[in-house]
């Protein structure tokens, strides 16, 4: 294992994290808060740290998928870390799990918060609690693959570790050029939804954070009720951009090349807006009686529906008082979640087509056995491999869901609440039903669940296996003999 370009990626890590951290500061002057002195020690901190662990460059820069993975976990726990340590300090979460919690949901694009008064946190605090969506969203990796010259092809490692999708390519044959384009395009659409946003007449710092959470499909909001106090200009302008960064950023990319044809022709595009488009159907039919007028119902139905699939979360009304049909598709829309190779989690439309072309598959070799039939993806054949690791994932994915969902059941809540807090951390949703319900939190849970919803959350983010990799009896061996023969010389 390379353990000093594990520890050279973690230490720039650091260092990005810290130089972010100053943006807060900069809200605090605006508005006067000395939190912000909090912030600045802290980014100082982290960057004189990250500086001296960058100070040694390692002479073997290679990435293997095993260190690829490694690194990535370790980024993220180590970001969630640092980031919840201005929480505690200035007292606003003074316990370290609710500020970790709170910390992770926000890297991880979840959204799920343990702050039963969102109000009360000073404006410095609200905008890193919402920035930190908009850095997790694209990914801190694929961010420092954009910024930061690193040689060797085996960097994409990196990036298929962190990127959330069935497979992940090249744009361009550069990854650090592919990682510039996604963070260009993400950027330029993040400031087109301010300038609408505050078209709409919304403050400079509701733009700023309501699109972050948006950008990064996290659902971090700055106010008690989420967005129900919002015009219906505010909540379909939002609800638009949501659906917006659910979709594959390669369809934006074909657009950009002029390749208009190609971006809309994508199977997984098509399938992802025609299954939104018959969510918001049913749910604007199922709740239509409950308003008095139809418009207003249709606002609530799309902004849900598209809130709920893009993982993002935010809510315009208390869907956990909707009919059983309404939070039925909503559950479902919870677990089919965003396209791959966008903002969003879920398990992913292209891995849902590809498991239900796969069924067609095998349900017709049992009519014709002698007919050989592939599994076709934009025209293109799905590679075997491919169709083997998706089946994996969702073994996985359901394992992972089944042993969180018991550890919770210790504490004897309802089935209801249990699982959907689960599948809702999991896909990286953050609201589920009942306890956990959109006018609720998770400020209740012991920090036993805390710990493992905070583990789903980061596991769902980051596609599982770089998290689980950790717990590998074999990633160890490697180290633990080493220390044997060191221990035995001396």
């Amino acid at each position: 294992m390379n353990l000093p370009m594990i520890r050279y990626i973690l230490s720039q890590i650091m260092r990005i994290e810290g130089a972010f951290m100053l943006l807060p500061c900069i809200v605090a002057l605006c508005y006067g808060e000395k939190e912000g002195v909090i912030y600045l020690i802290t980014a100082a901190a982290l960057i004189a740290i990250g500086m001296i662990g960058c100070a040694f460059k390692p002479s073997n820069t290679m990435i293997y998928m095993k260190e690829g993975c490694i690194s990535t976990a370790l980024s993220w726990i180590l970001l969630s870390v640092c980031g919840s340590i201005p929480f505690v300090i200035t007292g606003e979460i003074p316990s370290f799990v609710d500020a970790l919690f709170e910390t992770v949901s926000g890297f991880t694009t979840t959204g799920a918060s343990i702050l039963p008064d969102v109000e009360s946190l000073t404006h410095t605090s609200l905008f890193w609690r919402s920035f930190t969506h908009w850095l997790g969203g694209m990914g801190v990796l694929v961010f420092l693959l954009a910024v930061i010259p690193m040689s060797g092809g085996s960097n994409i490692n990196l990036m298929r570790a962190e990127s959330p999708g069935p497979s992940v390519g090249k744009l361009v044959p550069k990854i650090g050029a592919t990682a510039r384009i996604l963070y260009k395009i993400y950027l330029a659409m993040t400031v087109v939804e301010i300038v609408f946003l505050l078209a709409g007449g919304m403050p400079v710092f509701d733009s700023l954070c309501l699109s972050f959470g948006t950008a990064g499909t996290g659902g971090f909001g700055i106010k008690s009720d989420s967005f129900a106090s919002y015009s219906a200009y505010t909540q379909w302008v939002v609800a638009i951009f949501m659906l917006l960064f659910g979709i594959n950023f390669n369809a934006y990319y074909y657009i950009l090349m002029h390749q208009i044809k190609r971006a809309f022709t994508m199977e997984e595009v098509k399938a992802y807006l025609a299954m939104i488009a018959s969510a918001v159907a049913v749910i604007f039919i199922s709740i239509a009686d409950k308003y008095e007028h139809a418009f207003t119902a249709l606002t609530h139905a799309f902004f849900q529906v598209t809130s709920i699939t893009s993982s993002t979360g935010y809510a315009s009304a208390d869907f956990d008082l909707w009919p059983t049909i309404a939070k039925y598709v909503l559950v479902i829309m919870m677990f089919v979640g965003a396209c791959a190779g966008s903002t969003g989690g879920g398990f992913k439309v292209s891995r849902i087509l590809i498991l239900l072309k796969t069924i067609r598959k095998e349900l017709s070799s049992y009519i014709h056995p002698k007919i050989v039939r592939k599994v076709n993806m934009d025209g293109k054949p799905v590679e075997h491999d491919v169709i083997r690791a998706i089946n994996v994932y969702l073994i996985t994915f359901v394992s992972v869901l089944m042993v969180s969902v018991f550890v919770l059941a210790i504490e004897g809540y309802d089935l209801e609440s249990t699982f959907t807090a689960v599948l809702a951390c999991l896909n990286n949703i953050g609201p589920g039903l009942s306890l956990v319900g959109p006018t609720c939190n998770y400020g209740f849970l012991s920090s036993l669940s805390k710990f493992i919803l905070m583990f789903d959350m980061l596991a769902g983010r980051l596609e599982l296996f770089p998290m689980l990799i950790l717990f590998h009896p074999n990633l160890y061996k490697g180290a633990i003999e080493a220390a044997r023969r060191r221990k035995s010389i001396g």
